[in-house]
């Protein structure tokens, strides 16, 4: 199995990529994530649907569902205001970052969650679950990214060892499963 060690370069890489989307966005001010993802959604010419589910077991805390004619995010409905903001900045991240443009489907969740809509509607499906894929990995970063710009009020900043680090551990080490899920 290979660390994060071992692929420096390649974390550098995530990071510069994540700082440069993160930058470049437009942030409401005060922050609000609601105002965000309008923003967003006008930014797209999309409609950007919020929905707030109940937490059901083994199924993500949060889902991007994109349709013909939207993207629908789900949210746990009954977790803390703070969780709810992450969920949705990190399933916006995936909308920033292009992940909604992968052909690959994952429909089951989107069933359980949303039994009256048409599995033939569904274009794309990405559930927040585990951290080891890329496309996770890339989202959890861009989001936690936008809350740190947020809160320093200001750009990332350059890439340093110890956010590097703070990037291992978030993620852990690729091959055992790391992360949070």
């Amino acid at each position: 199995m290979r660390s994060w060690k071992g692929l420096g370069r390649q974390r550098r890489q995530l990071w510069q990529r994540c700082q440069r989307r993160v930058d470049e966005l437009e942030l409401p001010d005060p922050f609000d994530v609601t105002g965000f993802i309008r923003l967003l959604a006008a930014r797209r010419g999309r409609p950007i649907e919020l929905i707030p589910v109940t937490a059901r077991p083994q199924l993500p805390c949060g889902l991007l569902v994109t349709t013909d004619r939207a993207d629908c995010i789900l949210y746990l409905a009954d977790t803390t205001p703070l969780h709810q903001q992450h969920i949705l900045l990190h399933e916006a991240a995936h909308l920033l970052c292009g992940h909604h443009e992968d052909p690959g489907t994952r429909l089951s969740a989107a069933e359980a969650l949303l039994p009256n809509l048409s599995g033939a509607l569904v274009q794309r499906v990405l559930g927040r679950t585990v951290y080891a894929e890329p496309q996770e990995q890339e989202a959890e970063l861009v989001a936690s990214m936008i809350l740190h710009r947020v809160q320093s009020k200001g750009p990332v900043g350059l890439v340093t060892d110890s956010q590097l680090s703070w990037v291992d551990s978030v993620f852990g080490t690729p091959g055992r499963g790391g992360g949070r899920g």
